[in-house]
């Protein structure tokens, strides 16, 4: 939805703070804001407009002398206005302005009051408060400089030279200077053992439902990315079903090497079967090269399989937004909610599987969430994302874990999730969509994107720097050419030692092959499970 920056003391230079704000301008091509506080204080907001596309401007101010910036949505905004808030004016039909009322009904204590996906900074005089929703859907920076001063931020960007110490906003807290972290996200599910409900596939097919449903809201036309996968495949089910019912066709965007990619194919048939005006992007392996540089700048990490696929994902996304299209669903965090990625089928025990699906959705926000955001955001595109909806969390994640693991349904991973979709007198999606074995967005563009990405950073980098990788970059050592040329990249970009540390590296467990590739697992195949899921009963 936007950029935010907001800097807390005195003495910065507003014309200097405007500036640093408007590197963040892709987050929000629509329209600035800011604001200067009586403190000297400045809030600013670069804004993509969805919602309230006429009175919706920020910073916004509260009933008294509160101001906001907020970045996402808030999705139970009008259940909010309609109840808890009815007693307030509202300046702006904007889903953000009920967050500016709620900490001046509540104080800090709201968070959980919320339904979305946000960062926001409240400043109340010399007072002010900072929070990211619970999983870190949307990104958010802060930082202290030389004179004290605490920096709030979007991306990294705007505040990386600002600051002689910067990191990642956690998600799931706020801040406040008396308070400092509150951690107010604290799922039952956290805890391993917790995870002891039956399973219901219908609880999990109308939660889905529900979480599709309102992250279509919005004054503008929603798409989705349909790469053929399971996820993206229900997703853009789901939604087309929504919106046929009010007379809506769904546009559907898909990016592979060819037409003949894995992705590629299966997107189209699923795009047929679906009735969704469909738009197949072709990118060459030359292409992605070039904009490496770009790209790593934009999305701010060096982690190779953010990289891969941030790729083709930057590139569709300036496709997407050549069609008029603000916002878009996208499937992530199902792999990590139900195990779907090949490497779970090796967990030594259920009690370690139903770890490893709960500190991958916690760490999601290091480099799926990541990823997506800042990919499309540096086209102006806002992603959302219903699997990480919290009330399909809370369904999903307290399932029996054994339920859950691939070995209970020979091998078959995700097998809950496809089962409860898998309703042949009213079909989601065909059975060759819906029984698709896992293949990752970065492989199923096309194989040779990553091999022969690998070749080109190989023809990039000596045997003589790649000895040297551990010296030059002490901290988080790049161990392979590939690793070492994004490094060297977003060196150039981001110097900063607190820069390189807020980026963690995404490695599968339980596989002796370390590369992030699905295909680096020993289970991958090039097939699907129709043949064998037939026999298997829940």
């Amino acid at each position: 939805m936007s950029g935010i920056l907001a800097v807390i003391g005195k003495g910065k230079d507003p014309q200097l703070v405007r500036e640093l704000s408007a590197r963040m301008s892709h987050r929000g091509p629509d329209e600035r804001g800011y604001h200067i506080m009586e403190n000297g204080s400045i809030i600013c907001h670069e804004s993509l407009s969805i919602i309230d596309l006429d009175s919706g401007k920020q910073p916004i101010q509260g009933a008294q002398k509160a101001w906001m910036v907020h970045d996402g949505e808030i999705y139970n905004y009008q259940e909010l206005k309609n109840g808890i808030l009815k007693d307030y004016t509202f300046r702006t039909k904007s889903d953000s302005e009920v967050i500016v009322h709620l900490y001046e009904e509540f104080g800090y204590d709201f968070c959980n009051k919320l339904d979305g996906d946000w960062a926001f900074v409240i400043i109340d005089g010399d007072d002010y408060m900072a929070s990211r929703d619970p999983l870190g859907v949307k990104p958010l920076y802060y930082g202290l400089d030389e004179r004290g001063r605490i920096y709030f931020s979007s991306e990294m960007k705007s505040i990386a030279d600002q600051c002689k110490t910067f990191s990642t906003f956690p998600p799931g807290h706020y801040y406040t200077p008396k308070k400092g972290f509150v951690k107010y996200y604290q799922p039952e599910y956290e805890d391993y053992e917790n995870a002891n409900n039956d399973l219901k596939l219908a609880e999990i097919r109308e939660a889905l439902t529900e979480a599709v449903h309102k992250r279509l809201m919005g004054d503008l036309p929603v798409g989705v990315l349909l790469s053929g996968g399971l996820d993206s495949s229900l997703i853009s089910s789901i939604a087309a079903r929504v919106l046929k019912d009010s007379g809506k066709k769904l546009q559907s965007f898909s990016i592979g090497l060819n037409a003949d990619t894995p992705d590629n194919k299966v997107a189209r048939k699923a795009a047929e079967f679906l009735g969704t005006e469909h738009h197949e992007i072709h990118f060459s392996v030359k292409e992605g090269i070039e904009l490496l540089d770009e790209i790593i700048q934009n999305i701010e990490t060096y982690d190779i399989i953010s990289v891969r696929a941030s790729v083709p994902m930057f590139i569709l996304s300036k496709a997407i937004s050549d069609q008029g299209i603000k916002a878009i669903l996208s499937g992530e965090g199902a792999d990590e909610i139900f195990g779907g990625h090949l490497y779970f089928r090796n967990a030594p025990s259920t009690e370690e599987f139903q770890k490893e699906t709960i500190e991958r959705v916690q760490k999601l926000f290091t480099a799926d969430l990541l990823r997506a955001d800042k990919s499309t955001m540096a086209n102006g595109i806002e992603t959302r994302i219903p699997f990480l909806d919290i009330n399909f969390l809370d369904t999903t994640m307290l399932i029996r874990p054994e339920e859950k693991q691939p070995k209970t349904y020979d091998g078959i991973e995700k097998y809950i999730l496809r089962k409860a979709f898998d309703t042949p007198e009213d079909p989601y999606l065909p059975s060759e969509v819906l029984w698709r074995q896992k293949e990752q967005f970065s492989d199923g563009v096309g194989y040779s994107w990553i091999d022969e990405l690998i070749e080109y950073c190989a023809t990039q980098v000596s045997d003589k720097q790649l000895e040297g990788a551990s010296a030059e970059f002490p901290y988080n050592s790049p161990t392979t050419k590939e690793a070492y040329l994004y490094r060297s990249i977003f060196y150039k970009y981001y110097p900063q030692v607190s820069a390189a540390q807020t980026v963690r590296k995404w490695i599968p467990k339980w596989q002796e092959n370390q590369d992030p590739s699905g295909r680096a697992n020993a289970a991958h195949l090039k097939g699907n499970f129709e043949s064998v899921k037939s026999g298997i009963a829940v």
